[in-house]
């Protein structure tokens, strides 16, 4: 059975945590988690926790932090989870690296690349689809917005 305890932030402790098991750790102390703050996000599913993204990014650049995907209820080592992402303008993304396997109830994905752009304005959906029989998968709502350029300072026009 998986373990998260090592991915839960260190400013946070509770008694329930310090079971051995992710099935031991109540719905109440996972949301506990992120009113800390902590670096993970909710997905659509209640069973599903992954990193969270920087708001905006460049193409083909290598993100900041390596994107976690949790998977909080049991799931065997050596499960593969698979992301896709797209939106209205740009439905299926090109992505490196976005097949991981899980260790301890955690997909790592090291080098994620986002390689097509989610068009201007626009944000994607990541989903995730974890390989169990049947197949978990869910969504983190706009997610990430992917420009040519990444961020950079608003344009100021020059009144003559």
């Amino acid at each position: 059975m998986a373990t998260v305890l090592n991915h839960i932030p260190s400013n946070y402790h509770s008694q329930s945590l310090q079971k051995k098991n992710v099935s031991d750790i109540i719905e109440k102390d996972i949301l506990n988690l992120f009113n800390l703050g902590s670096e993970f996000v909710r997905t659509g599913s209640p069973s599903v926790v992954c990193s969270a993204l920087p708001s905006h990014w460049r193409s083909n650049k290598t993100l900041p932090n390596v994107f976690r995907v949790i998977v909080l209820s049991p799931v065997e080592d050596g499960t593969q989870v698979y992301l896709s992402a797209g939106n209205d303008e740009n439905w299926s993304a090109e992505l490196r690296n976005a097949i991981s396997t899980i260790q301890g109830g955690v997909a790592k994905f090291q080098d994620l690349r986002f390689i097509g752009r989610s068009g201007r304005g626009k944000s994607f959906t990541i989903t995730i689809t974890v390989g169990t029989s049947p197949p978990l998968v869910t969504t983190y709502s706009k997610a990430i917005k992917i420009t040519v350029d990444g961020p950079r300072e608003p344009r100021s026009y020059k009144h003559s």
